[in-house]
């Protein structure tokens, strides 16, 4: 991976055999990024992308293997007891034109992926909720 900082802007190239989230999360610690936001494009070869049943406070997650675009890539920046706390939604284009998609846990990149993370000055929190199970914004 490689990226550059211009002002509040961070535009960071993950290279084939990389994973997105990883690379995005050094990033935000090698340049404290507690509050942002993040999207990106590319193209990957294996992704899991899950759904959150709240009713039983879990994530159900789908492996999906072979290539695909990354249509969208939207995520957030913020920290939670102190440390980088990344949350991605993503879609993925199957040759077949086919979409999948959710809640991002992995995405290995197969050709490239172009991410912009825009930061804000400060931090967000966040801390778990008893009635749904997620970290959510703790302002």
């Amino acid at each position: 991976m490689e990226y550059t900082r211009s002002g509040d802007l961070i535009a960071l190239r993950v290279n084939r055999g990389e994973e997105i989230i990883s690379c995005v999360k050094t990033v935000c610690e090698k340049e404290q990024v507690h509050f942002g936001s993040i999207s990106g494009i590319g193209a990957v070869d294996h992704v899991v992308v899950g759904l959150y049943h709240v009713a039983d406070k879990r994530y159900e997650s789908n492996t999906f293997d072979g290539e695909m675009e990354v249509t969208s890539l939207l995520g957030n920046a913020t920290e939670k007891e102190g440390q980088v706390y990344l949350h991605f939604h993503a879609a993925f284009a199957k040759e077949d034109g086919q979409v999948v998609g959710g809640h991002l846990n992995e995405a290995r990149v197969s050709g490239t992926a172009e991410i912009f993370i825009h930061t804000a000055p400060g931090s967000i929190d966040r801390k778990a909720d008893p009635v749904t199970g997620l970290n959510l914004f703790d302002f």
